[in-house]
């Protein structure tokens, strides 16, 4: 947990099938920033089964797993499929960084949860049905999830991330038991913000943080938890997006982010990859805001370093 008197002021706005990937060099020219990236090299398996014919499990590590190596990451996919796909993007460049490679990772994901959580519905501030659907749903979701789980360590995997924010409201679940590291974004964010050493705008007041996000009762609260205060407010930015008006998208989360900045928070979160793709990559307020899965990626590239350097 964040210490030091942190204010968030948050504005709302079957078998698996596989992913394998393998370590490779990093081209420069391809990781200066994700929209001039090229697509990580993946090979996709729809159908790996958790046994072989004659009834044999794998084990993590065993000659009969996917992939041996202890640096594997397992990578748990969530509702949408195109966040892991980003993720697996910004693990490789901040991973293959000064010419290093990026480690093997293992995903697994599947369209299930698509279905029982509604990604992108319509947003008001009254309406719960959506909070309800997915309460009502929640128990299959933790299933999925963790049954996700004992396949990437069956496959080899040394460790896990989770680049869902939703599925975050379920961690504790989800990790229960594990025997592997499992990384909370949460707490990756936490500790480069407690690590960039951030001073109060104003003399008077603590260093306060702003977060915006789609989902304010799910995924706002375990922020709350891992960086303490929090301060709500709401924005119909995912209306917008759901009438395909990007412009008018783009106006209400630059408005939001003004809004913060006006109340002296030093950075905002954008916990939400609805909210990361909204404004053009070159837009100045972005300098202000912080993708949440760039530190998830980030901790795995610090990960792969440590284990580089005890070898």
């Amino acid at each position: 947990m964040l210490e030091g008197g942190m204010l968030i002021s948050v504005q709302t706005l079957n078998p698996l099938p596989f992913l394998i990937g393998t370590a490779f060099r990093k081209r420069s020219h391809q990781c200066k920033a994700r929209q001039n990236s090229s697509s990580t090299p993946l090979q996709l398996s729809s159908s790996v089964p958790l046994a072989d014919r004659g009834g044999n499990n794998w084990e993590q590590g065993s000659n009969t797993s996917l992939l041996t190596q202890p640096n594997t990451v397992g990578v748990i996919g969530g509702v949408s499929v195109l966040s892991t796909l980003i993720f697996l993007e910004k693990l490789a460049c901040w991973s293959s960084r000064n010419g290093k490679e990026c480690p093997p990772f293992v995903v697994c994901s599947d369209p299930v949860l698509s279905k029982v959580l509604p990604i992108r519905p319509p947003y008001r501030a009254t309406d719960r049905s959506r909070i309800d659907q997915i309460k009502m749903n929640q128990d299959v979701v933790i299933e999925n999830l963790r049954r996700k789980r004992k396949t990437l360590q069956l496959s080899g995997a040394g460790c896990f991330v989770m680049p869902c924010h939703l599925s975050h409201a379920w961690y504790s679940e989800i990790s229960e038991d594990s025997s592997l590291p499992f990384f909370h974004v949460g707490d990756c964010m936490a500790m480069e913000l407690k690590n960039s050493n951030l001073k109060p705008i104003h003399a008077s007041s603590s260093v306060r943080i702003g977060l915006l996000t789609t989902d304010s009762v799910l995924v706002a609260s375990y922020y709350q938890h891992k960086l303490q205060n929090q301060e709500h407010m709401m924005v119909p930015a995912v209306e917008a997006l759901n009438r395909k008006d990007i412009e008018g998208a783009r106006n209400l989360l630059r408005i939001a982010i003004h809004v913060l900045l006006m109340r002296a928070v030093n950075v905002v979160i954008l916990a939400s990859d609805d909210l990361v793709g909204v404004l053009p990559h070159n837009d100045p307020l972005l300098r202000k805001c912080i993708d949440p899965m760039d530190a998830l990626a980030r901790a795995m590239y610090m990960l792969q370093n440590a284990d580089f350097d005890e070898q």
